[in-house]
């Protein structure tokens, strides 16, 4: 059984940082993508960020130059290093994995159960 979990959320005041990481468990053969989503209260869950096995990222306007997202492909771990926060990155982030286990056919996403970031003004 595959397990995403994730650590590092908490309060912050803005232009604060927080660095999120999140660990992919069990028995895995292959992650291609993974990434980073948020969900405020309120509003659709929207993409951050995203990280391919081969070093290609991807993130949202609304972060670039602040977040930056990285993977140690070794301890199938993916982070999130969050600078210059502001109250609008106010949200729930949720780590995101597209892996195929040992013995299956095809990738499948995975999600975490979520960990909250707060920024204060």
């Amino acid at each position: 059984q595959v397990q995403l979990v994730e650590s590092g959320g908490g309060l912050v005041q803005a232009g604060g940082s927080l660095r999120l990481s999140c660990a992919a468990s069990g028995s895995i053969f292959s992650i291609n993508t993974m990434g980073w989503h948020r969900q405020a209260p309120g509003k659709q869950r929207e993409l951050v960020a995203t990280a391919t096995s081969g070093g290609s990222t991807n993130y949202a306007d609304s972060v670039k130059g602040r977040f930056t997202i990285s993977r140690d492909n070794a301890r199938n771990t993916v982070y999130l290093q969050m600078d210059s926060l502001k109250p609008e990155d106010t949200a729930v982030y949720y780590c995101n994995a597209r892996l195929i286990e040992f013995g299956a056919t095809r990738f499948l996403d995975y999600w975490g159960q979520g960990t909250q970031v707060t920024v204060s003004s």
